[in-house]
């Protein structure tokens, strides 16, 4: 991921496959669950994703 703070811009590699989140002008690369079957929940307050919950199931 390339970022040029100046402008306000984020390159990102189309060829992985990943979540991000932005707030307030940051962005982040949420994690993947660790094996199996995974979920990721992100919970909004005030028009912001403020929680990421990443749970997995293992068959």
């Amino acid at each position: 991921m390339k970022i040029d703070t100046e402008k306000m811009i984020a390159e990102i590699s189309l060829l992985e496959n990943a979540v991000y989140r932005v707030i307030d002008g940051r962005i982040q690369k949420i994690d993947r669950p660790g094996s199996g079957f995974g979920k990721q929940t992100i919970i909004w307050q005030n028009g912001k994703p403020v929680v990421c919950e990443i749970s997995y199931t293992v068959k």
